[in-house]
């Protein structure tokens, strides 16, 4: 299967707990504009007919029929049935609604839900950092590839997701990546999501800044005080994407020490990565301590920053070295460094999410085929 080649047309949603955006992906790319509108979240008549309002006037706007309907979701859900269960942001929902079977009846066609986190990752599996980095890797005559990417999205919350081998990974109760709720390195009695979010970045900003948290600017806004471009604390403003950083760092490391992958980052707090990502790759390349004071590496593999030029080249080289095999004249490249890479998103975090969407569904109608 290759997406950006198809040319078949699949309605997207990435939908939010203030708006949802519609769109229609064919080949890899957009096959309408895409526009939001208000999710309606606290009444579920209204939610559900903006959802059926909004693939209709994707519909309209198509050259040709869609094959199928495919769109992220928060959890908790049963992706696989399309039900959607108790969401926080969405709490219209509340009580389990079959939304899938609801627009397979009004439209015709299959429809696919997954989450946002998962979704995110597999476009970006399929047509972002993971590809980009292999060329990269090719280019530079270097042996290594990657198969394997996990990614986070930072935001209102804290999402992830897992491709194994091209393939999304979402675990027997489709629970896995649940990034969320892994444990918090600085407030170790609450979940990584308290310190990985945009309420984090205000709370620390607010805290350093001696200011009431409803004082706070945003954090686009605290990076630009942590920039020198808008007045504020700009000492509080870096110190708060450095927490950022070493929480998600530490939370990264946990999933990557069983992924062994590249790692990707989106999501709305994602444009501020000068502020934090150095910190997310010191804390990856840290120590633990063993009783005897004996240092041990946060990770088996060295944590390299892919948005810094100077990371990459050491990053692309690797230690690769030609080695003969034994009894005959032949060689082979060799490339003994463990190594992985963290970058932010090629594709923009919905654009990546609308392409997962599409592949997904794809992948799930070719499934059913055979």
């Amino acid at each position: 299967m290759n997406p950006e080649e198809d040319s078949r047309i699949v309605m997207t949603l990435d939908a939010g707990g203030t708006n949802f955006k519609f769109s229609a992906i064919r080949g890899n790319k957009a096959a309408v504009d895409s526009f939001s509108v208000p999710s309606n979240a606290h009444d579920l008549d209204a939610c559900l007919g903006t959802l059926v309002d909004g693939f209709k006037r994707v519909r309209e706007a198509l050259p040709e029929a869609p094959v199928a309907i495919s769109f992220a979701f928060p959890g908790p859900c049963n992706y696989p049935q399309g039900i959607i269960g108790d969401l926080h942001n969405l709490p219209c929902f509340r009580g389990g609604i079959a939304l899938g079977p609801m627009l397979e009846e009004i439209f015709g066609i299959p429809v696919f839900i997954n989450n946002d986190g998962d979704l995110f990752v597999y476009g970006e599996a399929i047509a972002g950092l993971l590809p980009h980095v292999n060329k990269q890797l090719e280019n530079a005559g270097s042996p290594k590839r990657y198969k394997n990417l996990f990614g986070v999205t930072l935001g209102t919350g804290f999402g992830g997701g897992i491709t194994r081998d091209g393939q999304l990974f979402g675990g027997d109760n489709i629970c896995a990546a649940e990034v969320w709720i892994l444990s918090n390195k600085l407030n170790p009695g609450m979940p990584a999501e308290e310190g990985a979010c945009i309420r984090a970045v205000q709370k620390a900003y607010a805290e350093g800044a001696g200011i009431s948290i409803d004082e706070a600017p945003e954090p686009k806004d605290i990076f630009e005080i942590g920039n020198g471009k808008l007045e504020g604390n700009k000492e509080a403003a870096i110190a708060a994407f450095q927490r950022l950083g070493e929480v998600v760092g530490d939370a990264m490391g946990n999933a990557l020490s069983l992924v062994d992958g590249l790692a990707v980052i989106g999501g709305g707090v994602s444009g501020a990565w000068p502020l934090f990502l150095p910190s997310i790759v010191d804390e990856l390349n840290s120590n633990f301590h063993k009783p005897c004071g004996e240092p041990v590496r946060r990770l088996t593999q060295e944590a390299f920053n892919l948005e810094d030029p100077a990371q990459v080249s050491v990053f692309l080289k690797g230690d690769s070295r030609e080695i003969t095999v034994p009894g005959t004249d032949r060689t082979i490249k060799y490339d003994p460094m463990p190594r992985v890479g963290v970058g932010m998103s090629r594709l923009g975090t919905s654009e990546a999410v609308a392409i997962g969407a599409y592949a997904f569904a794809l992948q799930q109608l070719s499934n059913s085929k055979l």
